[in-house]
């Protein structure tokens, strides 16, 4: 898989989440999630659209594409468990959320597999 930019990144993740969330998403959507600046978004949107991420329908609706959705959803597993981890060892959920969007761009997926794994014997 191609090394995107954090930023890249975290757009998808947000399509992702706002696509469960509500449907149907929009620029605006994003630009309200997020609280950037309209052609900040509408930059960002063009160039995902370009890298074949996104598709961009006439109505306006953005929608991932495989490679996009890939990840997206890479990405917002890594946040999901970065996240509770933080909070199971006493982090307040803010600075745990925080913190997880920090990290899930930086950790190598043998780091996060680890991890992953170390967390799920935990459990059992």
């Amino acid at each position: 898989m191609m090394k995107i930019l954090e930023s890249a990144e975290n757009y998808l993740e947000t399509i992702l989440v706002l696509n469960n969330r509500i449907g149907n998403v929009r620029s605006i959507d994003i630009v309200t999630e997020l609280g950037f600046s309209k052609p900040s978004v509408s930059v960002a949107m063009k160039n995902l659209r370009q890298n074949g991420y996104i598709q961009v329908d006439e109505n306006g609706f953005i929608s991932l594409l495989p490679s996009g959705r890939e990840i997206a959803e890479k990405i917002y597993e890594r946040h999901t468990l970065l996240t509770e981890w933080l909070t199971s060892l006493g982090v307040s959920p803010d600075t745990a959320a925080e913190d997880a969007c920090r990290i899930e761009h930086v950790i190598s997926s043998e780091s996060f597999r680890a991890l992953k794994d170390h967390l799920r014997k935990g459990e059992a």
